[in-house]
This record gives C-alpha cells, sequence and structure tokens, in this order.
C-alpha cells in the first residue's frame, strides 16, 4: 500500500527478524521504483512509497532462499501498486541486481538455473500429485558468502562436475514428462548433486553426524539444501512428509536426533511448487472481486490475508 514519509515501510511478524535498511524487501522496492521512475503511470512523479508486512516463517541462513523469495514477491507487489507492466527480460534483469536467486523465484516452479542465476529455464510440472517435501534445518546460520569462500578454497567434491551433470540430466527427463514417483528414483543422486555440500561440512562439522543420523532414522537419501544447514528428504504425499515431521520431532526431544545449535530443529512438509494456474476469465461486466498480490507459499494455514494491499511473503 501507499504509504507516507520519505522512505518505504516494512514491518516483520513471525520469526525475530530486524527490519534494517539491507533487508532484500526494502532493496527491491528501491531498485523497482529506480527502474520505472519515468514509465510508470504517474510520471514524471515518482511512484510512492510503500507499506509492507512481510509475515515471515522461513529460517534465516537456512539455505531455502527465504529473503530472495520476499524480494521476488516484492518486486511483483511493487509494481502491482503502481499498475506498471515490464516486459519478463526487463523484470529478470532486475530481480537479477537484488541477488542470484531472485530470478529463480520469478519463474513460479521447476527451472534449470544456470550462469550467476541470471539465466532461468523453466521445467514442466509433474505429472500428477506434486512431490511432497520434508525440511530439517538445525538451530544454526551458514552464511552463503562464508560456504562460498570456503569453497572457493577448495573445501568442495572431488568430482568437480558432478552436480552439473545431475543438474542437466534431471531437466532433460523432466521436460520428456516426470512423475512423483520417478522422482523418487532419483533421490539417491539428488543427495550427491550439491557442490556447496563439502563446504558447509567444513564450516559445521556437525552436519555430517547430524546428516548420517537423519538417514538412518528415515531410511531414505537426504539432501541439502542450497548453501545449508537445511536437508530435505523427498516423499510421495504430503500425508507421508507430515508423519515424518512428528518422526524427527520426536526424535530431536528423545535424542536419536543430535542437537546442533541450542534449539530443536525447524521441521516441515511442503511441496514443490507448481506453476500458478491463470484466472478464469470472467464475464464481461463481471469482476471476480478483490484482486490480491502475489503471496509467497508457507507452511502457516492461518496466516492473515486479509489485507490484499500488503506485500506477505515467505
Amino acid at each position: 500500500s501507499a504509504a507516507g514519509g520519505n522512505r518505504d515501510s516494512l514491518r516483520i511478524a513471525g520469526l525475530t527478524l530486524a527490519a534494517d535498511p539491507n533487508n532484500l524487501v526494502l532493496r527491491a522496492f528501491a531498485a523497482t521504483r529506480e527502474a520505472v521512475a519515468k514509465t510508470w503511470p504517474g510520471a514524471p512523479a515518482a511512484p510512492p512509497r510503500l507499506a509492507a508486512r512481510l509475515t515471515k516463517h522461513i529460517p534465516v541462513a537456512a539455505g531455502l532462499g527465504g529473503g530472495s523469495s520476499d524480494a521476488a514477491a516484492a518486486i511483483d507487489s511493487a509494481l502491482a501498486a503502481w499498475s506498471v507492466t515490464m516486459e519478463p527480460k526487463q523484470r529478470a534483469e532486475l530481480a537479477a541486481s537484488i541477488g542470484s536467486d531472485v530470478p529463480f523465484f520469478l519463474a513460479g516452479g521447476a527451472a534449470l538455473v544456470t550462469g550467476r542465476g541470471e539465466f532461468v529455464d523453466p521445467l514442466p510440472d509433474f505429472q500428477g500429485e506434486p512431490p511432497a517435501v520434508l525440511l530439517v534445518t538445525p538451530h544454526l546460520a551458514v552464511s552463503t558468502a562464508e560456504a562460498f569462500k570456503a569453497f572457493a578454497n577448495g573445501a568442495r567434491a572431488s568430482d568437480s562436475t558432478r552436480a552439473g551433470r545431475i543438474s542437466e540430466r534431471l531437466s532433460i527427463a523432466m521436460k520428456a514428462g516426470m512423475t512423483t514417483r520417478e522422482l523418487l528414483g532419483w533421490a539417491k543422486e539428488l543427495a550427491e548433486a550439491n557442490d556447496l555440500l563439502t563446504a558447509a561440512l567444513a564450516i559445521e562439522p556437525g552436519l555430517k553426524e547430524f546428516g548420517l543420523a537423519l538417514e538412518r532414522l528415515l531410511g531414505r537419501p537426504i539432501c541439502q539444501s542450497g548453501s545449508g544447514p537445511t536437508l530435505w528428504a523427498l516423499y510421495e504425499s504430503v500425508a507421508e512428509a507430515r508423519k515424518a515431521v512428528r518422526f524427527v520431532r520426536l526424535a530431536a526431544t528423545d535424542g536419536s536426533l543430535p542437537r546442533l545449535g541450542t534449539l530443536d530443529p525447524f521441521v516441515a512438509a511442503t511441496t514443490i511448487e507448481g506453476r500458478p494456474v491463470p484466472p478464469v476469465a470472467m464475464p464481461e461486466g463481471e469482476t471476480s472481486g478483490t484482486i490480491r498480490p502475489l503471496a509467497v507459499h508457507n507452511w502457516d494455514d492461518k496466516t492473515d490475508s486479509s489485507e490484499p494491499t500488503k506485500l506477505k511473503g515467505d
């Protein structure tokens, strides 16, 4: 929504996080404003300031891209608030200027990402019910910058091309059409398809024991998300993944799963996001009601959605 004063404002609920000027939501607002300042409908006046509310559920520094997904949602929310349309190429370039992972979150589903993150090749949705994912994040932060630094200093797998080869093969298979059950057959390879795994272990050696214990507990391959420390496992249904959530939480409580950090891990079940379904065309003269801006998927079905002009993320 339009805000008074001289600056965009951000209020954060959910996980404790300071709304400092470097927050990617505020940076996305500023970059979007600069990009459309001369072409938006109100030019030459500057696009009005924005007030955003961010409901934060994704842990920070977890390798899940929570901040980048917030930035992508902020770009689209700002464009909607200012009644601006932007060519896909320009929108992608704007996203890349904010962060390497931001362009991916504009794809709205699975994609093969190359380069620094600026080349995004959307992939088809999975056939049938989407795959379910169990996420387990130990209570510690792993800096992405530190992980890349460790990687540059030699903390990397002996086969430096394996992750890329697996990604290419998987993208080809998905383009040909893939079911959830077929994806589960890739789980072991996916567990070996993260170039930052060795770097994360160099920063937090305890992650190795934690991951092995989680693999024994669940009886299935465990993968690392991004620079970690979040680990994930594939399931055929959300119901199965939710059972695993309870199992992991119990193991964390009784000591079967080693504790990293001072608190129990963050554990959640979700699905791999599919492409948004286009709205059904309404008969001429009829409306579908209030138009709401993009809300990024989260695991809290009770999140308030009664304020359509406020950005909601995570």
